[in-house]
């Protein structure tokens, strides 16, 4: 399978690839929600793998939530079966979904006292 048709298939899957057809469709476009692959890059050394960077629009994640990020990123892709080895190598937030993050509740120290 082509690198380009594997990367368009994991950013469909961790997407709106795996939504199912229902009356709503009407409603929206589902084109503004989809992940899209905008770089692939082959591993030096390695013929078989490649890098795939994976942009998503904001608006597909709920705000301030992190597990809702990575449920929809990693929990999909990783049981995706037409893949034979997958690795997410580096995540990246833009500051606008950051800031609607409110952090620990009891704040950063108490958190950083309780690791140590």
């Amino acid at each position: 399978m082509p690198k380009e048709e594997v990367a368009a298939a994991v950013a469909a899957e961790s997407s709106t690839g795996t939504w199912s057809t229902v009356w709503s469709e009407l409603l929206t476009d589902l084109d503004f929600y989809k992940g899209r692959c905008y770089r692939i890059e082959d591993v030096p050394g390695d013929k078989e793998s490649f890098y795939a960077f994976i942009a998503y629009p904001l608006d597909l994640f709920e705000e301030g939530s992190i597990t809702n990020v990575l449920t929809s990123l990693v929990g999909n892709v990783f049981g995706f079966k037409a893949l034979r080895h997958l690795r997410l190598e580096d995540i990246r937030f833009p500051m606008a979904f950051i800031k609607t993050c409110p952090g620990p509740p009891n704040g950063i120290h108490v958190e950083r006292d309780r690791m140590n």
